[in-house]
């Protein structure tokens, strides 16, 4: 799978799969290597170095040489933003290549990839923006008698740790590295073991466009090589992206230094389709918010609120469209699904469908393995699932859905409410009044009203209680890559 091969002559290149580290490709130092595998075919395709604490360690140094010498940090920002206006620009002219990366890693559809690699462009040229444009306010000296003023700076943190997922490689590592290199961070960057191309290609097109080197690190590794990253003591920040369970271990790692973190944790996202709703837009949406990425996002509407009314339609509409959901050849232009990012991954969405039955809970549709190689699991539909069923409590991460039918909406708040999860949720119906009354009780850090789940990096995004800490994207998620100094003068 040497997908970056192609455009060497750009700068994007695969290079063995070694880790990048003060601008150069280096092997592990322990010599470990990891093998990828291809989700549609179920076969290993390449192999990439195997970072360990002693690589994250080298990472760090170098990162945290490049800030204290001042070469990003204190770069004046037009030079910053120019240099992410070019990276935008280089994603653009790769764009083929960078989308192939996450299609065979993780297994989205390309003409997904595609529309990733579009919005990762956009997030470099909004954080390109924002760097000629960071400032803190100034105010005479209050209440004192002696005359002066005060002014605050908003300073970059220092050195970043950015931990990222499989689940949207692209994005999501461009979110991150966009956001701190506008704050003038440096930052060492640990991509999923599952997809660490991305990544790699990332680093490579920024040092084309401009940036210096030791100002972005990529440590390709596993678990023991982000532990590392979260606990290292000259790091100053964490961005996490990923699980919950993972996300309370980076709190506790971050502790000896009181690093600054933020955490985009798992959720189990309601969506309410009211009886009042556009069934043509509401239900064709709560498919796309659930089967999209093959249900690997932690936005998706996993449990689908339908009022009694048109539930019955509901299901069947839906069962309809999850038996025509083309599951197959991530390249194929009809394919909407492809598989599951891997074994294990397939494994667990097995498990707890297998749950789901024992539970007692109907299967409409789906819940088992697409005949023939690679991770596919068709499009699943579940219904009949009790309030402590572990589909409907757990986050799946695959393409199931369960369909549970209410009545009245104000006493459904409470069940919607019910989880540990407060990430994100959807809301259909035509009156706008009530919609909003909803959003405001609905405890979830994004709330979509009439809508499938835009993305939208100009506004912030995370979750309440363990679905994450802070917030990313927007002038939020600058706001986290910086801290605020006050510098008091008296005359």
């Amino acid at each position: 799978m040497n997908v970056m091969a192609e455009d060497k002559k750009t700068g994007v290149e695969d290079a063995d799969g070694r880790m990048l580290i003060d601008g150069v490709r280096v092997a592990a130092r322990s010599g470990k290597r990891s093998t990828l595998v291809n989700p549609s075919t179920g076969k290993s395709s390449m192999e990439v170095a195997y970072g360990d604490a002693e690589d994250i360690d080298a990472a760090v140094a170098v990162a945290r040489g490049a800030f204290d010498s001042g070469i990003w940090s204190r770069a004046r920002a037009e030079e910053r933003a120019k240099i992410l206006w070019r990276m935008a620009d280089l994603i653009d002219a790769n764009a083929d290549a960078l989308a192939r990366a996450d299609t065979e890693q993780m297994g989205m559809p390309f003409a997904f990839s595609k529309v990733m690699v579009g919005h990762a462009a956009e997030a470099f040229r909004y954080y390109a923006g924002w760097c000629t444009k960071i400032q803190g306010p100034s105010s005479d000296i209050s209440g004192q008698e002696m005359m002066g003023f005060t002014y605050t700076r908003a300073e970059p943190v220092g050195v970043a740790g950015l931990i990222v997922p499989w689940n949207a490689p692209m994005l999501l590592t461009s979110w991150k590295i966009a956001t701190s290199l506008a704050a003038g961070c440096t930052s060492v960057v640990k991509p999923s073991e599952e997809t660490p191309l991305t990544a790699l290609a990332l680093a490579e097109l920024l040092l084309e466009a401009g940036l210096p080197k030791g100002v972005v690190n990529v440590v390709t590794g596993g678990g023991e090589a982000g532990a590392h990253l979260a606990a290292h003591r000259d790091v100053d920040k964490i961005s996490f992206t990923g699980s919950t369970a993972t996300g309370r271990k980076i709190i506790q790692a971050s502790a000896g230094n009181l690093k600054r973190v933020t955490l985009e944790l798992g959720g189990k996202s309601p969506c309410v389709i009211l009886a009042d709703a556009d069934l043509a837009k509401a239900v064709p949406a709560a498919a796309q918010a659930m089967y999209f990425n093959s249900g690997q996002v932690c936005t998706a509407g996993q449990r689908l609120f339908v009022q009694r009314p048109v539930y019955e339609q509901v299901v069947a509409e839906m069962v309809q469209i999850a038996n025509g959901i083309k599951v197959g050849n991530p390249y194929d232009a009809d394919t909407v699904m492809g598989p599951l990012v891997s074994g294990r991954q397939f494994g667990r969405v097995c498990e707890l469908i297998e749950s789901a039955r024992k539970d007692g809970v109907t299967i409409r549709t789906g819940g088992e393995k697409v005949e023939g190689e690679g991770f596919f699991f068709r499009p699943t539909v579940m219904t009949e699932a009790g309030r402590d069923a572990r589909v409907m409590r757990e986050e799946i991460f695959g393409p199931a859905i369960c369909i549970v039918p209410f009545d009245d909406p104000d006493t459904l708040l409470e069940e919607i409410n019910d989880t540990e999860y407060g990430l994100s949720a959807y809301i259909w119906t035509r009156d706008i009044e009530r919609a909003h009354r909803l959003a405001a009780q609905i405890q979830s850090g994004v709330v979509w009203i009439n809508s499938g789940g835009l993305i939208d990096y100009r506004v912030p995004m995370g979750g309440f209680k363990a679905s994450g800490w802070g917030r990313e994207n927007g002038a939020k998620g600058l706001e986290a890559f910086l801290e605020t100094k006050t510098v008091i003068v008296t005359l």
